[in-house]
């Protein structure tokens, strides 16, 4: 018997990718894909409207005639220099002495009125533990005795710009939006173990416009942060340091391509087309890797900092997890290990069945995470339109619901 149909958008700076799930009891079955090369997004955040649609259309079509039935709706991934993530605690005393789901409710709207600038959205607000009087670590309070409960959540922020034109891009494309998700939260749902999250882990998302890190705890969701770098900027460096075309740069990254030099063999060479119709040329492939190893160490250094500067570094005991597109390459695994001084490993889907073999790869990990992600919170659906209405009325209407679903 066929569940509810649920498909992941993974809007992305070089692709666009949709994947479907049959979700049903037994678990998530991913019957088709789609995946269309993406023209106008700069760093994960929408420059070209028209140029987002037609890729976005390319890619929904593909995806329905494999799956065989019709796309309408879909949950979207964010991401992005913009986005931005904080923690913050509420506390209330309880009235009955028990934890009802109303103080549930008010705890969380507690922890969550903190100033937002009207130019910002809330994206998600993830709930980490609650306090039940010294009690901490707890997950669920519903029904414990006590006096005062406190929550602490982690509040994830983007402008609305930037949700505002996401939506608008999926609504012209002929398509509702349920949800709008970070893509590293995504990213998660298909890639982390429950052993991960709950011992400890960092998650990389090394894309092509962005990497966005997670970090995991008990569970929960302790820290998350976008770089505005990734696979684009090593195209970029091979481009100008091989003095070749960015598409001949690109395709040389993919089929040659290694992160780590000392893992390349020195007789290895590679043939680089020329720029204004020059003659190939033959070079070491030694060279591309001097080039790429910099660039994959200062994007992890530069996470690594920023998880320092988090005060959880020492969280992630089951060491990095690094996805993504740019995860494929070669050596980037070993460069993590020793930039975190961590056990690290390239994440692929996984709690998946169907055409799990089609979409077992790093790069789609954000739109099988998306599906999975709208599997464990499909009873609330919720889609945004943008028609006439203001994006404003639109944040505020998610809120309200928000607050009335969370539990």
């Amino acid at each position: 018997m066929a569940g509810d149909i649920i498909v992941g958008l993974d809007i992305g700076t070089t692709k666009i990718c949709a994947v479907v799930g049959d979700v049903s009891p037994d678990g998530v079955e991913i019957i088709g894909m789609g995946s269309h090369p993406s023209e106008g997004l700069r760093k994960g955040v929408v420059i070209n409207i028209e140029h987002t649609v037609n890729s976005i259309k390319e890619t929904i079509e593909e995806a329905e005639t494999m799956a065989g039935c019709e796309i309408s709706s879909v949950y979207a991934g964010i991401a992005g220099g913009h986005i931005k993530g904080f923690n913050t605690p509420g506390v209330i005393a309880l009235k009955e002495k028990e934890v009802t789901k109303k103080d549930i409710e008010r705890v969380i709207e507690a922890a969550s009125a903190v100033a937002i600038p009207m130019d910002r959205e809330v994206i998600h607000t993830l709930v980490q533990e609650f306090i039940v009087d010294d009690q901490d670590g707890i997950l669920d309070p519903l029904g414990m005795a006590g006096v005062r409960l406190e929550a602490k959540v982690h509040i994830v922020t983007g402008a609305v710009t930037s949700a505002q034109n996401i939506i608008k891009c999926a609504n012209k494309a002929g398509l509702d939006v349920y949800d709008i998700v970070l893509e590293s939260l995504a990213s998660s749902e298909a890639v982390l173990t429950k052993e991960e999250r709950n011992l400890g882990a960092a998650l990389i998302d090394f894309g092509g416009g962005t990497t966005d890190m997670a970090l995991f705890s008990r569970g929960a969701i302790k820290h998350t942060s976008v770089l505005a770098l990734g696979g684009d900027n090593l195209t970029y460096d091979i481009a100008v340091g091989l003095r070749t075309p960015k598409l001949d740069a690109e395709k040389i990254k993919i089929k040659y391509g290694c992160a780590l030099s000392s893992m390349i063999g020195r007789d290895e060479i590679i043939e680089v087309p020329g720029v204004g119709g020059r003659k190939p040329r033959t070079l070491s492939r030694q060279i591309l890797g001097e080039i790429l190893e910099p660039r994959v160490e200062e994007i992890f250094a530069l996470i690594h900092g920023e998880l320092a500067r988090s005060g959880y570094q020492e969280r992630a005991g089951s060491g990095v997890v690094v996805t993504g597109g740019s995860a494929e390459l070669p050596g980037v695994s070993e460069i993590a290990e020793q930039i975190f001084n961590a056990p690290a490993r390239v994440g692929y889907p996984e709690g998946i069945t169907g055409l799990a073999d089609l979409v077992n790869k790093p790069m789609y990990a954000t739109a099988v995470g998306l599906v999975l992600y709208g599997a464990k919170v499909s009873k609330r659906k919720r889609k945004f339109r943008i028609r006439d209405s203001n994006i404003f009325h639109l944040v505020m209407a998610r809120m309200k619901r928000w607050f009335k679903e969370i539990v």
